[in-house]
């Protein structure tokens, strides 16, 4: 016999479960279980085996079974109900009047006869390691013993500046995950189409790179953003510095969400598991759990973080020799948060190799409320937690969806008997899909839907972020404004001298905020990286201005799959032309340069370069033009969709 493993939960009493371990019914039972329309049964009547119950002590035969005057009562009850019923109904009683429903009554609604198993979409979790594992013991296990044998080492690698082609990611992770051979209908991938995979960097229709801010990230190409250039450094440009903003890999669900969720649908499903039962391409469902956790990195997101770092240091290595030249080792950035912290060590493992002690310094911010940190802004913007000014992406999103899986919700429902499904519910199996890939590798989810149905998720996701985090949101600006500060005081060599935004005063200081590196890397969020592209006003990404919820925009700028996805990387790229007076900056995109057009004096220039000091002034002219106190805590108020909109992330001005 098989076993299962999983947590059955009353979805009333909210997120908290309770852990059980289970050994899974054979096929008749199964059989019995799914044939009854009656759920009194106990889980221990219906999951344990004979043996569990402690019925029998081993398997022998049964002696023979012999009537007793219990037994013939036994059995003369079940005539005297038969013979009532039909006194009563008649031998319509016995009739099915469908063969996948029952119905009770002519108006009566209908209820499956084969249902799901009652712990149809609990949640199921695997917790390793063992808070105590017994056969632990450290001392015995050392992770060094001596003896390590030569270990001279050589020259860095600098494969950005000396290599034919540039290292792009493709994002297909084929090791990791698999897609769908087809979609919705039986009709196929067409990335599947003859075993074949499209270019790696074009904009044609992939599954995983069609699911926003939860794809795994992967190289925009040349062109992508209205820049005819690549990473590489120009013709008679040497890199001299990098700045790096990175997301977290791949993870859990977070812990909220205000509108749909895996975790909802699948409390709905197990709450209602007694009415329904799925047929077609929702089979599945009938034996489907809950297998995600919240949060946390999943095994791939810290392949994703490990990769990144790896192929920094191929890419940018040669920049460590300023390091060892002063005698320093640089400092990294990153948060509290678990996935924020382990994506940035696994990032500096790739990137250093281990051991890192004495290799870098990992600078952990406090993210929780009352705690300044230019990489978690929201925490101190007290305005980004009222809803109706923070996460006014919803209205549109709603309507969004209420067009594109319409066709969906119909198809979907006629598989799913019993329950009712919402449009909500619907969207919420397309997230579904997302998370269980980049977590368990596969989804069975990602087969329900059509390519159409996919371009209009992705679309999804633009618009909740277009207008909760970037330029259509009012307190987008204002939460990027810290980090922006952070960069001109790293790029001028020159502290800050007034801390009045979300930079941290006790952490400005020369040993855990140096000045004059050549290379600084700092983990964030995908909203923060949107922030700090609208704080930096790269109006290029707004040319389309806000965004429609009732189709989707053709060549949109604004791609947030493009621009924040899983392990999303910025780089800040300084450079020194024997062509161009003074030294320069680019802004590149998960391998795709920006053009720096929108930032005041930067010339559109065919690299998309522009003079630091230029970048400088203007930036610091947006610092000064942004009002903290207000936009964070000032009581302005905008009413919800398309009344009021903006395109630069700011709120109505200060009256004077």
């Amino acid at each position: 016999m098989s076993h299962s493993y999983g947590r059955l939960n009353n979805a009333d009493d909210g997120p908290e479960h309770t852990e059980v371990v289970f050994e899974a019914p054979g096929s008749a039972e199964r059989e019995a279980l799914l044939s009854s329309s009656s759920r009194q049964e106990t889980f221990d009547d219906v999951l344990l085996s004979p043996k569990e119950k402690g019925l029998d002590k081993e398997d022998k035969p049964r002696p023979p079974f012999k009537f007793s005057h219990v037994s013939i009562a036994f059995v003369t009850g079940i005539v005297s109900c038969v013979l009532a019923q039909l006194a009563i109904c008649g031998p319509s009683c016995f009739t099915p009047r469908h063969p996948e429903v029952q119905v009770n009554g002519s108006q009566g609604a209908p209820i499956a006869t084969a249902l799901a198993p009652p712990w149809v979409g609990s949640s199921t979790a695997h917790n390793f390691p063992p808070a105590k594992p017994t056969n632990a013991f450290p001392s015995m296990f050392p992770t060094s013993v001596g003896y390590a044998g030569a270990t001279p080492t050589g020259a860095e690698p600098a494969l950005i500046a000396t290599a034919p082609v540039y290292p792009y990611q493709s994002g297909q992770c084929a090791k990791q995950m698999v897609e769908p051979q087809t979609f919705a209908g039986g009709k196929p991938n067409p990335v599947e189409l003859k075993g074949t995979v499209r270019n790696a960097t074009s904009r044609d229709f992939h599954l995983f790179r069609s699911w926003g801010n939860l794809s795994p990230w992967y190289s925009n190409s040349k062109g992508t953003f209205g820049v005819d250039s690549t990473p590489e450094p120009p013709e008679t440009c040497r890199i001299t510095g990098l700045h790096l903003l990175h997301r977290h890999g791949a993870r859990y669900p977070t812990q909220w969400a205000r509108y749909a969720g895996p975790a909802k649908f699948a409390r709905r499903l197990h709450k209602k598991a007694a009415s329904w039962n799925a047929k077609g391409e929702l089979d599945f469902l009938n034996t489907w759990s809950y297998k995600l956790g919240e949060e946390l990195l999943t095994p791939f997101g810290r392949k994703q973080l490990f990769d990144l770092g790896l192929s920094y240091r191929m890419k940018y290595g040669f920049l460590l020799q300023n390091f060892t030249e002063s005698k320093t080792i640089p400092v990294f950035r990153t948060e509290s948060q678990d996935r924020m912290l382990n994506s940035a060590l696994n990032f500096a493992v790739g990137f250093f190799g281990l051991p890192l002690e004495g290799q870098y310094q990992q600078s952990i911010t406090i993210e929780a409320p009352g705690f300044n940190n230019t990489l978690a802004p929201y925490d101190t913007c007290l305005n980004t937690q009222i809803r109706d000014k923070s996460d006014r992406g919803v209205w549109y999103l709603e309507r969004w969806a209420a067009r594109y899986l319409k066709a969906a919700r119909e198809r979907l429902s006629a598989q799913l008997p019993g329950f009712d499904l919402t449009i909500e519910d619907v969207y919420a199996m397309q997230q579904t899909c997302a998370y269980e890939t980049v977590a368990l590798g596969y989804s069975k989810f990602c087969e329900l839907f059509t390519q159409e149905e996919w371009e209009g998720f992705d679309y999804a996701l633009d618009i909740s972020f277009w207008y909760g985090s970037a330029f259509g949101s009012p307190v987008a600006k204002v939460q990027g404004i810290g980090w922006i500060q952070e960069l001109v005081s790293r790029l001028t060599k020159t502290p800050i001298e007034v801390h009045n935004t979300s930079t941290n005063s006790t952490l400005h200081n020369p040993v855990t905020f140096p000045l004059g590196n050549s290379l600084y890397v700092d983990a964030t969020h995908e909203v923060v990286v949107l922030n700090i592209i609208t704080a930096l006003n790269l109006t290029s990404f707004a040319r389309d201005g806000p965004l429609p919820y009732t189709h989707i925009p053709k060549n949109r700028s604004f791609r947030v799959a493009e621009l924040a996805p899983f392990a999303t990387n910025v780089q800040f790229q300084l450079l020194s032309c024997t062509s161009t007076p003074g030294e320069q900056i680019r802004v590149i995109i998960n391998d795709g340069v920006a053009p720096l057009t929108g930032i005041r004096g930067c010339p559109e220039q065919k690299d998309g370069m522009c003079p630091v000091d230029t970048f400088v002034a203007a930036q610091k002219e947006i610092i000064a033009g942004t009002d903290w106190e207000w936009d964070c805590s000032g009581d302005w108020t905008v009413p919800e969709g398309t009344e009021w909109e903006t395109t630069t992330g700011e709120p109505p001005k200060r009256k004077v």
